[in-house]
């Protein structure tokens, strides 16, 4: 097929929680989810590394509260659940068996002088500095990139019946989705590639046969490739598998947590940063004004860049990218997110609701592109409640 701009083939991949790399981001960011349940003004940056039967965790910690401290059994208890949660109790990796290496400390003063020096003024200033992008389009419900949705949405799908079955599936899987556009519109998958870790005793047969199900079940069937552009564990077996297949490290799974590669990124994980860090809150800020756009039908895509110095409040720099046609336009929905939006890791994390314990949730099958859940108070950067304002604006 003729590759141009506006015919192409884009593929885009997933991991399920029990992926080494998952699973260390699910467990650094429950370790956050306790710090924030302890005290919302806590500082967190906690690294997790998995490997056969071990977990080490590290990194920088700093409750403000100092009446309220968290001891390392409530930490071992918090990494054991997450891990039994997810599924492994297998010989090589064992929620209960499993040795836990604690090397989490305070927090650089360096650092803390920047990020706090005005909190009573409520302007501490950005944790480090950096760039960060959000991005929107209208190419599904979810307003993301067709390949990731559809990625994250077969692994979710097997994930829900591994969970709800007595089945033969382990904890760690990976997807994989091509899809063909023309106009520069998806028209159909071309490709799909699921691997899953299975027990020893289930056969290949069967292992394919209730992946297709899966399939299906996950994704509009007039839409997928015929059967033989569909590969299910082309390795042949996938028995051994998680963090005692393949090491495990928080934060390597960039792509998949944000846009499959549609879009660009800044280069900063999510996963066990507190709201002050805006590598991760910037990112949320900047996927909320691009969904707000694109559902407003401002354009229909929207590609929004923020940048940050440490220790400085305000963002240095606000870059939009929005269709060819509305282009002439951009500088009017700068001005509009100048206007209405506090940009600042204050602003953000009080307008986004960030000093909450909600962070665990997003660890996998995407950051973007999930279900906002008011009573909750997750995903509050998928809501849709500006677009009234960028429709009356702009």
């Amino acid at each position: 097929m003729k590759n141009t701009q506006e015919d192409f083939e884009f593929t885009s991949e997933s991991v399920s929680e029990g992926h080494p790399d998952k699973v260390c981001d699910q467990i650094s960011d429950s370790i956050l989810d306790l710090f924030m349940e302890k005290d919302s003004n806590s500082r967190v940056a906690c690294e997790t590394l998995a490997t056969t039967n071990r977990i080490v965790l590290a990194g920088e910690i700093n409750l403000k509260n100092k009446n309220k401290e968290i001891g390392a059994s409530l930490i071992d208890e918090v990494v054991r659940k997450k891990v039994k949660e997810i599924g492994y109790e297998q010989d090589g990796f064992h929620w209960k068996n499993l040795k836990i290496e604690n090397l989490l400390h305070n927090q650089s003063t360096d650092i803390s002088q920047g990020v706090d020096k005005d909190e009573s003024n409520e302007l501490y200033g950005a944790g480090d500095q950096g760039i960060m992008f959000g991005y929107a389009c209208n190419e599904t419900k979810s307003l993301m990139p067709a390949p990731i949705d559809y990625s994250h949405k077969i692994l979710k799908t097997l994930s829900d019946y591994r969970h709800n079955n007595d089945s033969f599936f382990g904890p760690d899987s990976k997807s994989q989705v091509s899809v063909l556009y023309k106009n520069n519109r998806p028209q159909n998958i071309s490709s799909i590639i699921v691997s899953s870790q299975h027990l020893d005793s289930a056969n290949n047969n069967e292992i394919r046969k209730k992946i297709l199900e899966i399939i299906e079940e996950a994704i509009p069937k007039i839409a997928l490739p015929s059967e033989k552009k569909i590969l299910i564990n082309p390795t042949g077996r996938f028995v051994i598998g998680g963090p005692d297949g393949d090491a495990g490290l928080t934060g390597r799974k960039i792509i998949v947590d944000t846009y499959g590669g549609a879009a660009p990124h800044g280069g900063g994980a999510f996963s066990g940063k507190d709201y002050t860090k805006v590598d991760r809150s910037a990112a949320y800020m900047a996927r909320y004004l691009a969904k707000n756009i694109v559902a407003s039908g401002a354009s229909r895509k929207c590609l929004i860049q923020l940048s940050y110095a440490i220790g400085v409040a305000e963002p240095i720099s606000i870059f939009v990218q929005i269709d060819k046609e509305v282009t002439p336009k951009v500088q009017k929905l700068i001005d509009i997110i100048k206007s209405y939006f506090d940009l600042t890791p204050f602003g953000i994390k009080s307008f986004l609701k960030l000093d909450k314990p909600i962070y665990a949730e997003t660890a996998s099958y995407g950051h973007f592109g999930r279900e906002y859940n008011e009573s909750k108070g997750t995903f509050t950067w998928e809501s849709l409640s500006s677009v009234d304002l960028f429709k009356t604006n702009f």
